[in-house]
């Protein structure tokens, strides 16, 4: 593999085929694609991407990638696991444009209000200058003086990452913490361990597919956008 230039951005697909709502999900058919395939190509519309590669325990997903074009590898089973181009492109420009930022992550603002309760959609808070205070799957900020005219805005986590290569090379390394095993959110053991995540906002809202049912909800989205 060749050495990395400092300018070089690599965004790397994570591809499992183990699911238990959805075995074999990236290769379901989304509107005559895979929905690997309908990943890798949004991906490639970021500017600011150097390389995009799909990591994949299947060899039939391997495969699948290669035979589009796009670049994949195979990686261990036993690994654990993590869009919008413009997403793609503000979380570049976080890490770039400020020596300090090791870490980022997207949000957005959570606009219904079954989502804040909803534990599978993740919540941050953030400080002043707009690095993780924690992740939940709780609704926080818990306004607790309900007579009050508190307007709390609560902020939905895109599981979508941006690293410096010394960071990432160094995760594996960090002991998982209490926070991370009881919440089941790996970002915490970041914040478990000193580390400082900023924490970008978008007004992307992403569409998991998590069950068969949702492949249909999301080809009626694209019909409504006018995607092919």
């Amino acid at each position: 593999m060749p050495q990395a230039k400092p300018t070089d951005v690599l965004a790397v697909i994570p591809a499992r085929h183990a699911s238990m709502r959805f075995p074999g999900k990236p290769l379901a058919p989304i509107a005559g694609k895979s929905m690997i395939q309908r990943v890798v190509e949004r991906v490639r519309r970021a500017e600011r991407l150097t390389r995009t590669v799909v990591a994949t325990d299947e060899p039939s997903i391997r495969d699948a990638v290669q035979a589009f074009g796009g670049e994949a590898i195979l990686t261990r089973k036993d690994h654990a696991t993590v869009i919008d181009p413009g997403t793609i492109d503000s979380l570049v420009e976080a890490i770039a444009d400020d020596d300090s930022v090791r870490v980022a992550t997207p949000c957005t603002a959570i606009s219904h209000a079954n989502d804040i309760m909803d534990p599978n959609v993740v919540k941050v808070v953030r400080d002043f200058d707009g690095n993780a205070l924690y992740f939940s799957r709780a609704p926080v900020p818990w306004v607790r003086d309900r007579k009050e005219s508190v307007a709390a805005r609560h902020w939905k986590h895109l599981g979508l990452y941006g690293f410096r290569r010394d960071a990432l090379l160094e995760f594996p390394t960090l002991p998982p913490g209490e926070l991370e095993h009881l919440e089941q959110l790996e970002q915490l053991r970041w914040l478990e361990n000193g580390f400082q995540i900023r924490v970008i906002e978008t007004e992307y809202d992403a569409v998991s597919v998590d069950v068969p049912a949702d492949v249909e909800r999301v080809e009626k989205l694209m019909r409504e956008r006018g995607e092919s």
